[in-house]
């Protein structure tokens, strides 16, 4: 999910300028629905409960619609591994969103790792002297926000869905959302290349269909905190890609950047995890102190 999902960084800067935005939206979304649902026969979706539709047309709008225009909008002007860092730190709003509604334990772990992963994209963002706080920026920072915000709102529905009816349920509700800009985006799509057609394909297969099932299926079994963590590899890998196929050189302040992500995600991922292990470890050690000051 990580590989997939880091790809779409570089393929988006491909399509986007040929496409344009709505185009690029719709067409990656139109795929990957037509995708999802050709699954079917043999992985059956179920239709949703009513009670859930409201939490489906959220996490439609929020994590696909939304997330599609403001990403493939700010990557027109910002450089793929740039964005991809940037975006990196949805799962910030991700923990607080799960924290506040769904009561999940904010550790001292989680805190300073999540600290510490937001410096490492605080400096990959201050790196590039051509991102303004007014501009650019701002659009990924939007895409960020919305994407955080979906991560914990799939969270209920994973519990009574499987990853693969979930994604299914937010694609085709996104497609639905957007299909109404086909009118404004018609005359980019008929004329793009076959360069960023591929792109919006691939997008549509690999990172949109199936990066959210292996998302889905994460979630459903990983703590919020933990899940959306790994989303921190996401940019060393997206930097690494474009570097590849789009010979888009990173500075120096980003490799940086991104290897203070990496110990962000070290230390939230790792972090309660050697706490207990300690702990445990600990408890025997008392257990025979105890038993021998008894015995004497």
């Amino acid at each position: 999910m990580v590989v997939l999902w880091a790809s779409a960084f570089p393929a988006i800067r491909v399509a986007a300028p040929d496409l344009g935005v709505l185009g690029l939206s719709l067409a990656r979304m139109a795929v990957a629905t037509a995708a999802l649902l050709a699954l079917t026969p043999w992985l059956p979706v179920r239709l949703p409960a009513r009670r859930d539709l409201p939490l489906v047309g959220a996490c439609a709008f929020f994590g696909m619609a939304a997330y599609q225009l403001l990403l493939n909008w700010g990557e027109l002007y910002v450089p793929a591994g740039t964005a991809s860092i940037i975006v990196a730190a949805a799962p910030l709003v991700s923990v607080a969103i799960a924290a506040g509604a769904f009561g999940e334990r904010l550790t001292v772990a989680k805190l300073v790792g999540s600290g510490v992963a937001l410096a490492g994209v605080a400096l990959v963002s201050a790196s590039r002297s051509g991102l303004t706080v007014s501009g650019s920026l701002w659009i990924i920072v939007g895409a960020t926000v919305v994407q955080g915000i979906y991560h914990p709102l799939t969270k209920p529905l994973l519990a009574r869905y499987s990853g693969l009816e979930v994604a299914t349920y937010a694609m085709v509700g996104g497609t639905l959302m957007l299909l109404p800009t086909l009118p404004f985006a018609w005359q980019d799509m008929a004329t793009a290349g076959g360069s960023a057609w591929w792109s919006a394909v691939y997008l549509g297969l690999m990172p949109s269909a199936l990066g959210f099932v292996l998302w889905g299926y994460a979630v459903a079994r990983l703590p919020i905190a933990t899940s959306t963590s790994l989303l921190y590899l996401v940019p060393p890998v997206a930097v690494l890609i474009a570097f590849v196929w789009l010979d888009e050189v990173p500075l120096i302040t980003e490799l940086l950047g991104g290897l203070v992500v990496i110990l962000g995600v070290l230390t939230l991922t790792l972090g309660d995890r050697l706490r207990r292990r300690t702990q445990t470890s600990s408890k025997p050690l008392a257990a025979n102190s105890a038993e021998l000051s008894t015995r004497r």
